[in-house]
């Protein structure tokens, strides 16, 4: 396994969270401190109360998919559960997790980067479900459409070719499989897509 230290990419990943993680919490506080000091509602003052709210949500999944993750760090079931949920909020898909417990942040942070990629098979959004067994994890995507994109899924399998910003998770996703020791595999098709490690 790769010197955690040396990870340049998960450490710049951490470090762009942790700096916009406060200025994002106070814009929140101070529309808080307006709704409080009387000031009138507004779906102006709403719509910036709720970006905020979605730009801290994405921040809190992202620290965990992109930052650093080291051996002895966990993330605690409370916690993953609360970024789910308010994720759920926020946007078209809606994420079951279907385990238990405090977990390596290793481990989390593949289920969260293959949530990444699923996301971008459900472009009018949809449900994801994870599971974790004696046979590994697996994250299961179903909704009215799936993208499948067979060369942008054959990325995973493969050394990435030349990725937008927006699908970096299909190059970080089996880079950090490898990492953990695991076998990546995917299904695609009409109906549903899976990911297991």
């Amino acid at each position: 396994m790769a010197d955690p230290q040396t990870d340049l990419v998960a450490l710049v990943g951490s470090r762009l969270c942790h700096d916009l993680i406060s200025p994002l919490g106070a814009i929140g506080n101070g529309v808080e401190l307006l709704a409080m000091s009387g000031a009138p509602a507004s779906p102006e003052m709403e719509l910036i109360a709720e970006s905020v709210r979605a730009a801290n949500t994405r921040i809190r999944f992202f620290r965990i998919a992109f930052g650093q993750a080291l051996p002895e760090q966990r993330v605690s079931q409370r916690e993953i559960l609360a970024i789910l949920d308010d994720m759920a909020r926020s946007g078209r898909m809606r994420v079951r997790w279907e385990i238990a417990g405090d977990l390596p942040r290793q481990e989390v942070k593949l289920a969260f980067l293959a949530i990444l990629c699923l996301e971008t098979a459900l472009p009018r959004g949809g449900d994801v479900v994870i599971t974790l067994s004696v046979d590994g994890w697996r994250v299961t995507a179903q909704g009215p459409q799936i993208r499948t994109e067979p060369g942008l899924w054959a990325q995973l399998a493969a050394d990435p070719g030349t990725l937008p910003p927006a699908q970096v998770q299909f190059a970080l996703l089996p880079r950090e499989a490898r990492l953990a020791g695991r076998t990546l595999r995917h299904e695609i098709g009409d109906s549903r897509a899976v990911l297991s490690f």
